[in-house]
């Protein structure tokens, strides 16, 4: 788990490090929020304020890729966040490192409003344990994935920006171990940045690497380990088989329909009374997706529906939100959360290969 999180992070941020001769910064925010009991059993856990900061290395792009200008010229970075999650006692202190995404609706010479997507790697102090710490219901690893959304608006004058921020930071383990309730903390932020070194101009790269407006077919192997109540018990493997039809519209817009064959061990240890054979937990699912390429980084969004599941252990309905990225000889690596609405169900770790491919 933790080795995957750091591909994602290295993934984000590879093109941000990459890049020295862009337009760079640094900024750093504080931040103030509460944690929020998404679960009954988790209103003990809220007891005080919420108080992080982050800093962060930024580059702002300049439009030598198509998806640049398409984006309206988005920032990427990496980000190092330290703070608490307002229970110090139960619950610790988080550390974790992201990379990031800032898309522009409104850009002018002095103000920006954005929305912000990342990923990366969490830590805390403290987890669950039956005879030290049996109240924490909500993390059992030290190490979890470190998720943060938001939006922000941002003042620029010269080289200087003020930001003022709201974003959720959700820390979870993927339900690798057990409770994995995880946490949700709605941030409000202010920060300042600055802009280090200027823009120096690029040439245009006009290479895709993913053909539009053309229907690509592939496959996707993907493997999991997932933990069931009661806590401490057994992990169960988890094998999947996703055939997939995937259509680029335009450089921001993608659709994909996949068929899903899954073997969720982990259903053998549901209601054990009842005998079951591999036949029997084996699911199948329709599942729709949404896709925003940013050339070989893709975005997945969307939700599938269960055709076969026999015992039903969660909701007839399942969700995807993760990353993809693609090589130049049509292989390519997801790392994919599967949940049940807000209830993660375990984490994709997925090689696919798109048959139809052709290096452009």
């Amino acid at each position: 788990m933790k080795f995957i999180l750091i591909i994602v992070f290295v993934i984000l941020s590879s093109a941000t490090f990459a890049q020295s001769k862009r337009e760079w910064g640094i900024s750093y925010r504080q931040k103030i929020g509460f944690l929020a009991a998404h679960r009954g059993v988790m209103g003990h856990l809220p007891q005080n304020q919420a108080y992080a900061g982050e800093l962060s290395y930024f580059i702002h792009t300049k439009g030598n890729k198509r998806w640049h200008s398409v984006c309206n010229y988005p920032t990427i970075g990496g980000t190092i966040f330290y703070g608490s999650v307002g229970n110090n006692e139960i619950l610790g202190r988080f550390t974790g490192a992201y990379g990031f995404i800032e898309f522009p609706f409104v850009n002018t010479k002095h103000f920006e409003f954005s929305s912000k997507v990342s990923a990366g790697l969490g830590h805390t102090t403290k987890v669950f344990d039956q005879e030290t710490n049996p109240k924490n219901v909500a993390m059992s690893t030290h190490f979890n994935a470190l998720i943060c959304l938001g939006v922000q608006t941002h003042y620029k004058f010269g080289r200087n920006k003020l930001t003022l921020g709201l974003d959720m930071t959700h820390f979870s383990n993927g339900a690798y171990k057990v409770p994995n309730l995880g946490v949700n903390l709605p941030y409000l932020s202010l920060g300042y940045s600055r802009i280090i070194r200027g823009a120096q101009k690029d040439s245009l790269i006009l290479r895709d690497h993913v053909p539009f407006r053309k229907w690509l077919f592939g496959t996707t192997l993907i493997t999991s380990v997932k933990e069931v109540f009661p806590t401490g018990g057994k992990k169960y493997g988890v094998f999947a088989l996703s055939a997939s039809a995937r259509y680029f519209t335009k450089p921001k817009v993608g659709l994909e329909v996949a068929l899903d064959v899954i073997s969720k061990q982990a259903i053998l240890g549901y209601r054990p009374e009842i005998s079951k054979t591999q036949w029997d937990i084996l699911q199948v699912g329709l599942y729709t997706g949404y896709l925003v390429p940013l050339d070989r980084f893709h975005f997945v969004l969307g939700m599938g529906v269960y055709l076969k599941d026999k015992y039903q252990p969660e909701d007839f309905l399942y969700h995807r939100v993760g990353f993809r990225y693609y090589f130049d000889n049509g292989i390519n690596a997801q790392v994919v959360l599967k949940s049940h609405w807000a209830r993660a169900d375990y984490a994709e770790w997925g090689l696919g290969y798109t048959f139809n491919y052709k290096k452009k």
